[in-house]
């Protein structure tokens, strides 16, 4: 299923769009060279962008269980700056967009993958996406390692 609506999502235009307008905020970013952490960030979004469903965004430290250059004090800075300048408004768009479709009621699973966008859109560094399979293992793992601790 996930595969037909992706095909659907790209051939009816919301994520050609969407990517394209996040491929060019990633050479933007990247033309600054400051901005470069984030020409990453927009990278990884364009390619979510591109093929949403089946797939989701999540913290990198939760995945790869260890914290990184993104997922530390610099990374929140960083998503910080990046919710000022370009975050918020990125963000708008896509409630913007899943506003129209979801008004189309057929549009509702197109609005759900905006929306989904708009939350990495806010904050971005120290993201990654994963297919839908590994977030699941990913929160199972996290929920047992809680639960250890509570009952230790």
């Amino acid at each position: 299923m996930s595969l037909i609506l992706n095909i659907l999502w790209l051939i009816f235009g919301p994520g050609i769009i969407a990517g394209l307008v996040w491929l060019l905020a990633a050479l933007i970013m990247a033309v600054t060279i400051v901005g470069l952490p984030w020409a990453r960030a927009c990278v990884t979004i364009a390619l979510f962008t591109f093929w949403p469903f089946g797939r989701e965004a999540m913290d990198r430290a939760d995945v790869t269980g260890r914290e990184d250059i993104g997922t530390g004090t610099l990374g929140t800075v960083g998503n910080i700056v990046w919710f000022v300048l370009a975050g918020i408004w990125l963000a708008i768009g896509h409630v913007m967009a899943a506003i129209a479709l979801g008004l189309t009621i057929i549009g509702i699973p197109f609005a759900w993958q905006h929306l989904k966008l708009a939350h990495i859109s806010l904050f971005p560094i120290g993201k990654m996406v994963v297919d839908r399979e590994v977030a699941a293992e990913v929160r199972r793992r996290k929920a047992g390692l809680t639960l250890d601790r509570v009952r230790g």
